[in-house]
């Protein structure tokens, strides 16, 4: 298995950063609150900002042949109002940004949109409720975070409001399984870190141990099996809290010293659990890709969408 200990210059550190930002928008109170957050990072990191909005195809309606005249394209108008109004929004006036409207499905309107833009960061708010949950399984939502080439940063329904557009990131976790788009994802959890003199937390996350992997004893008395499965996790607690102590390159420049947590626990609970914890205001994770449509349509995605809805902080998944 790759891990993320297996870089092939431990001595170098991948720097990261945010040259060109854009921020997904449907208007809603959702959609602003992640505006906010995408604000605030564009001005740390003095990144181009784009904000873009699809104006999606009204599957009740036919196909016109001809296009409608703009004065009598309601939902255009509406939209164009909108964007107007986010484009006089002060906040952003000191900031290279310009405004996207686009026609058309929002994965469409969206992939365009990062290859044209160069996009290395994609910001997206989430509906509270059943909004994200619907949106998460099989729709929208997931389509973006499945698909996206750049790292997504998505603000949830619990996620705190950014404060006139700054934010400050002071405790990060980061969430590894070891595998490639935890590789992928950490770089982006060390640099942040160093740019934001945040508190560094490492979690590596250990499932309870599968029934066949005891083995004979699983078939012996109960004791010889609590047995075997207790010297499982003291054994596999030690070794991922080794690996977790492997990532870190020796040329970090970490305003605090990192900590290191080992949780044998479900997912996505114990995540959530150690970020209530340690208070933290980030959680970058790395969002693994497969090509099994079975998998992808209920593992990663599941754990993801649950992770986002619970957070109480901005969620960044980067897709390996």
């Amino acid at each position: 298995m790759s891990t993320v200990a297996q870089i092939p210059d431990p001595d170098h550190k991948q720097s990261v950063g945010f040259k060109q930002v854009l921020i997904a928008t449907d208007f809603s109170d959702a959609s602003q609150g992640a505006f906010d957050y995408a604000v605030a990072i564009a001005r740390r990191y003095s990144s181009a900002l784009s904000v873009v909005h699809a104006i999606p195809p009204d599957p009740h309606e036919p196909i016109p042949i001809y296009p409608a005249p703009r004065e009598l394209d309601r939902t255009r108008l509406e939209a164009e109002q909108q964007m107007k109004q986010l484009g006089e929004d002060a906040r952003i006036h000191d900031l290279n940004h310009h405004l996207l409207l686009e026609q058309g499905p929002v994965w469409d309107v969206l992939a365009a949109a990062i290859q044209r833009e160069n996009v290395d960061l994609l910001v997206l708010g989430t509906h509270g409720r059943g909004g994200l949950k619907k949106l998460a399984l099989g729709s929208v939502a997931e389509e973006v975070l499945r698909l996206a080439p750049c790292p997504v940063l998505t603000i949830g329904p619990n996620a705190p409001l950014a404060g006139s557009g700054t934010t400050e990131f002071k405790r990060i976790l980061f969430a590894t399984d070891f595998g490639p788009a935890s590789a992928k994802a950490f770089p982006y959890a060390l640099s942040l870190a160093e740019d934001y003199g945040a508190k560094l937390v490492l979690l590596h996350m250990v499932p309870p141990m599968p029934i066949p992997e005891l083995g004979p004893a699983a078939y012996a008395p109960a004791f010889y099996g609590a047995d075997a499965l207790t010297k499982w996790q003291e054994t596999t607690r030690d070794e991922s809290a080794k690996k977790l102590r492997e990532v870190l390159p020796p040329n970090t420049k970490l305003a605090a010293e990192p900590e290191y947590v080992v949780v044998i626990d479900y997912l996505p609970e114990g995540i959530l659990g150690v970020a209530a914890a340690h208070r933290i205001e980030l959680v970058v994770m790395g969002a693994n890709r497969t090509s099994s449509p079975r998998v992808a349509a209920h593992i990663p995605w599941a754990l993801t969408h649950e992770v986002i809805c619970h957070a109480k902080c901005p969620v960044l998944t980067v897709s390996n």
